[in-house]
């Protein structure tokens, strides 16, 4: 089975400072760590792999300092990994972006085997747009499995997955034909601890390096700049809250009484959020 794992690099949001001019996210000299919703999409493909065998392979795309963050991924036990850095992808928006990974996962298919599961955390901590996953399934003609929580079951022989995904009103049982893209949720697995063979073999190995021309993208008008339509008008840190927390007294201190006390508080304070609740109740 080959499982394909998409990551990205991103600067340690506490330490993201915005600039005063430019309202752009300063990156220089901040430090960068793997989206930490990408471990939880790394460790469930090294779950697969362990029980079903097969490669797990990472991949990223950005300036040459990501193979740091590759190099990391494989101190968990991937298999190998794949950097596609090139100038022309600088200032990328989620569309550009999607369009050079899917055109990545195309060429990293035809080196290694399609994929039957590509993997994506839900969003990255500096962009949260969660809209690079399901804009790869797109291009790729992948089935989307958005927001998962947890994998169920694996059929190799019939090529059927069934999945926990998280919606806004519960759990939802969802039963896909691979290939398939995963974006995963937050909580729904923890990162290994790697094996100090895998900590030798990532230092040693070789990380795959593309240009554009190197994994076949011919369009280059679809990448970075040329190929953003987004505009960020503005980025601002938000203001701090001047309010202080408010200490809520009971008589009791028996976990009824004491939910009471909270529910009532929280209602008076918010009372369209109570009617908001009774509505979805009543429909239920």
């Amino acid at each position: 089975m080959q499982i394909f794992v998409c990551i990205k690099q991103v600067p340690d949001s506490g330490q993201i400072r915005v600039h005063p001019v430019t309202n752009t996210i300063m990156r220089q000299g901040v430090p960068t760590i793997i989206n930490p919703y990408d471990l939880f999409g790394l460790e469930e493909a090294l779950r697969l792999r362990d029980r079903f065998g097969g490669q797990v392979t990472v991949m990223t795309m950005g300036p040459p300092m990501a193979v740091e963050s590759l190099r990391k991924a494989m101190t968990f036990g991937a298999d190998r990994a794949v950097l596609l850095t090139d100038r022309i992808f600088a200032g990328s928006d989620t569309l550009a972006t999607s369009y050079a990974l899917a055109q990545l996962i195309r060429k990293a298919g035809e080196t290694w085997g399609e994929p039957d599961i590509v993997f994506c955390g839900k969003q990255t901590i500096d962009g949260d747009t969660a809209q690079v996953g399901p804009g790869i399934a797109r291009r790729l003609g992948l089935s989307q499995l958005t927001y998962v929580s947890g994998i169920d079951d694996l059929d190799m022989v019939d090529r059927k997955i069934l999945v926990r995904r998280r919606g806004d009103h519960g759990v939802q049982v969802l039963r896909s034909v691979m290939p398939v893209m995963i974006t995963m949720m937050e909580g729904s697995n923890e990162i290994r601890r790697g094996t100090q063979a895998d900590a030798l073999r990532a230092a040693q190995a070789e990380i795959v390096q593309w240009n554009g021309a190197a994994a076949g993208i011919e369009d280059t008008a679809m990448c970075g700049l040329r190929g953003s339509p987004t505009v960020v008008k503005k980025v601002f840190a938000p203001t701090a809250r001047a309010e202080k927390a408010e200490k809520i007294a009971t008589g009791t201190e028996t976990p009824a009484a004491l939910a009471e006390t909270l529910i009532d508080a929280i209602f008076t304070r918010q009372p369209v959020l109570q009617a908001d609740l009774l509505q979805q109740a009543a429909t239920h």
